[in-house]
């Protein structure tokens, strides 16, 4: 059933991609979630423009702040951007996690502008904690200089480094049910009442699984597009940048690449280590259950290496993390598993030290 869907899948992104209405992008990047495994690329670290892709990062700074539910009153001057809007007047009170819901939805150049500003008093502080979170995280063709995404000779990015930034971003829950929704009610102004805030991403209601990420347009930029969805286990994400039509390209990749992988469950491993000090000479230790994303035929070819040191000193309580089981294809990282230990060894008493070190000497 697989091959057919593959088949077919491969037939429609064939007719997209030889007609002119379906322009490729400048750049295009889709990679399993999980892993970060590159699974199709076009030009994925040409850095250019990425408009308000940009707010991933902003909103993520944003939700990783603590009490990102206190209301404050927005920077008059912050709030004062050309581009989209959330709607925020001189005067209202708003919380981090409504901007960022303002920045992820909306894609309100305001409320970037506004939660950099709470943040590190000024967007040109901001901007250099946003690049010094780029660095963090191995984004190498970034660089920012405006929160919000508008242009700028310093603000770039790759396919590749959104897509990055985005499976990074997803791993923040707050980030990721807000990125997620259609829409979402939220309360800010002065005082603060309640409105609804209406997600720009299509994907969300077209693309079966869809579970987000966030729209972006400049004039110099195009059409920037970072969209992640999950079907059967499997988690993708697509990023593409001055692509004309990006929703079809989006969804033509995502056809045919569900077709083809499917999550596989990685065989578990079971290993004995040593203890130093311990009741018990060895404590046995077990992985736990994952999963891979695989296309047909890989999963005979996974390597399985075992990362622990050659002992541990007692006391050892039941599981507690001994190491890791990593499972490799065509030397590449697909998934990582703790190692835990089975049962507890509790540490040996004074006393019985000194008689097992007498019996060890005859």
């Amino acid at each position: 059933m697989k091959k057919t869907a593959a088949f077919f899948c491969a037939v429609l992104m064939f007719f997209f991609l030889s007609t002119e209405s379906f322009a490729n992008p400048k750049s295009a990047v889709l990679i399993e979630k999980e892993s970060g495994r590159v699974l199709f690329e076009i030009n994925k670290d040409e850095p250019l423009p990425m408009a308000s892709t940009t707010k991933i990062m902003t909103a993520l700074i944003a939700l990783e702040e603590d009490n990102i539910d206190e209301y404050f009153t927005v920077d008059r001057n912050a709030i004062k951007t050309e581009g989209s809007s959330m709607g925020l007047l001189e005067g209202d009170k708003a919380t981090l996690r409504v901007l960022a819901a303002g920045m992820l939805l909306s894609s309100g150049n305001d409320a970037a502008n506004a939660a950099a500003v709470r943040i590190s008093g000024s967007m040109e502080n901001f901007v250099l904690l946003m690049n010094k979170r780029a660095k963090e995280m191995g984004l190498e063709s970034t660089s920012f200089e405006t929160p919000s995404g508008l242009d700028g000779e310093k603000h770039f990015s790759s396919a590749y480094d959104m897509a990055l930034l985005a499976k990074k971003a997803l791993e923040n829950p707050d980030f990721a049910a807000i990125c997620g929704a259609k829409s979402l009610r939220v309360e800010y102004g002065n005082p603060p009442y309640a409105r609804t805030l209406v997600n720009h991403n299509r994907l969300l209601k077209s693309l079966e699984g869809a579970t987000g990420v966030k729209t972006g347009f400049t004039k110099k930029a195009g059409r920037c597009l970072v969209s992640s969805a999950e079907r059967e286990g499997v988690s993708l994400i697509c990023v593409t940048l001055g692509c004309a039509d990006d929703w079809n390209y989006h969804t033509a990749l995502y056809e045919e690449y569900f077709a083809k992988l499917e999550s596989v469950k990685m065989d578990e491993v079971a290993v004995k280590i040593p203890v130093s000090g311990g009741e018990e000479n060895t404590v046995s230790a077990k992985s736990l259950s994952v999963s891979a994303s695989l296309f047909e035929g890989e999963a005979e070819k996974i390597e399985v290496l075992i990362s622990r040191g050659p002992f541990v000193f007692a006391p050892v309580e039941k599981n507690r993390i001994l190491g890791k089981v990593i499972y490799k294809f065509d030397g590449k990282i697909i998934a990582e598993a703790p190692l835990l230990a089975e049962e507890t060894v509790e540490r040996i008493s004074e006393n019985q030290g000194f008689w097992n070190d007498i019996k060890e000497i005859f």
